[in-house]
């Protein structure tokens, strides 16, 4: 095989979120206009919204790239004709970027494997297109996959299925695991996808030795650049190498070289990964409450000054996700008070930051509002409407206006703010 020349960009979530617009622009730019870009929608081809999944990243891709981007529609290989099969392939093979993302991955395989796609795919990164792979597509890339839905929804036991090994011809046979931080179990673990500590702990077991798993946190992508030779880290959260129960992590705008990527995927004989916090089996001695406190806010403090903002984004979350631990196990009601009057006045100091930037802010603005929308999401989540009414007000006071609607929240900048503000 020669030299590929393209670039496999897998995203843990957030495909057509705010904060992945600069992820998208880097990867279009690279591509010599015009771009061809196309969306596959078989992952989600047994799904009732799957037109609407195609709807979205279309409005998507328009209204913020200034891209259009065709369906390639192969919902089902049963039932597809052999005209509108060929029409998929001969798609396929002339996109210069190829999106795919949620549904079932499972799924999606079974209806892949024993067809032309996953040779096509092979072939444009091969050739110099972009393949970006988003949550569900994400998972079928390695010779291993798997299958969430059947694990976590059905009740089955934890195993592996097979995967596309796309990865895996071009050198890189790793098992990737998107929402890799997932924290939406509330009261339970659903990292790893879902799965938690334990069952990641068991499904690592059943891998062949020496399989490494990428763990792509959300609204996180790990780009792999054949051409340039490069593996380069964007997004909010991190992505993490892990052997042996033992992991690198790696974060935002990290750099290297794709030779290194490999050597610490796969350390030589007898060598372990280097630096690798490992996950706790054993709980750890208790900190009290107060000192975790503290050190959010000193964190959130330092971030402040350094204009930080996924961190300190990250550390209001873990704040609140460290209040709502200590309600459930009954911590000192008064310590519990105080800790959120620290995350108000932490919600209140990023607000007037807000005040002191400069309003016409677009590349900066929508990655952080997709993070204090979340914030929000999840407060509301836990019933806790007061914060989440505080953070809507104080972004409305900075001129922002937040709406929650049936399809989830939205914001958009106050026209009026300027006058209102001259007018008092």
């Amino acid at each position: 095989m020669t030299h590929p020349r393209g670039t496999i960009a897998i995203m843990g979530s957030g495909e057509t979120t705010d904060s992945m617009v600069r992820v998208h622009r880097y990867l279009l730019e690279r591509l010599p206009p015009p771009v061809k870009a196309v969306f596959i929608d078989t992952p989600a081809g047994f799904q009732m919204n799957a037109g609407d999944l195609y709807d979205k990243a279309r409005e998507y891709f328009q209204r913020r790239l200034n891209q259009s981007i065709d369906r390639v529609s192969f919902p089902s290989a049963k039932n597809i004709s052999v005209y509108e099969a060929e029409k998929a392939y001969q798609a396929l093979r002339k996109g210069d970027y190829i999106f795919v993302g949620p549904g079932s991955p499972t799924y999606a395989l079974k209806n892949w494997i024993g067809t032309p796609i996953p040779k096509i795919l092979a072939e444009r990164v091969q050739q110099g297109a972009c393949f970006v792979a988003a949550s569900a597509a994400a998972l079928t890339l390695g010779k291993f996959t798997l299958p969430v839905y059947e694990i976590y929804k059905v009740g089955e036991e934890p195993r592996w299925a097979e995967g596309l090994d796309l990865l895996g011809q071009f050198g890189i046979p790793v098992v990737v695991i998107p929402h890799w931080n997932n924290a939406e179990g509330g009261t339970h673990d659903t990292r790893f996808c879902y799965m938690g500590e334990p069952r990641l702990i068991q499904l690592e077991k059943m891998l062949p030795p020496g399989t490494p798993i990428l763990g792509i946190d959300e609204h996180t992508v790990c780009i792999l650049d054949f051409g340039a030779g490069q593996v380069l880290i964007r997004g909010v959260g991190e992505v993490t190498l892990r052997l042996g129960g033992e992991g690198k992590i790696f974060r935002d705008s990290e750099v290297l070289s794709l030779e290194e990527f490999k050597t610490i995927a796969f350390p030589s004989a007898g060598e372990k990964l280097p630096a690798i916090p490992k996950i706790q089996t054993t709980k750890p001695a208790a900190v009290p409450f107060r000192e975790q406190v503290n050190a959010l806010q000193q964190a959130f403090d330092q971030y402040l000054r350094e204009d930080n903002a996924s961190s300190l984004i990250n550390t209001l979350v873990s704040l609140d996700k460290l209040i709502w631990k200590s309600c459930r196990e009954f911590e000192d009601e008064e310590k519990i008070s105080q800790a959120r009057e620290t995350l108000r006045a932490m919600i209140v100091r990023l607000g007037l930051r807000f005040d002191e930037l400069a309003k016409d802010i677009p590349s900066f603005l929508p990655p952080l509002m997709a993070l204090i929308l979340e914030v929000r999401g999840r407060l509301r989540a836990a019933k806790q409407f007061d914060l989440s009414d505080f953070i809507r007000d104080r972004l409305g006071q900075a001129g922002i206006i937040v709406e929650d609607t049936a399809e989830g929240p939205t914001w958009r900048p106050n026209p009026d703010a300027n006058r209102l503000a001259h007018s008092e």
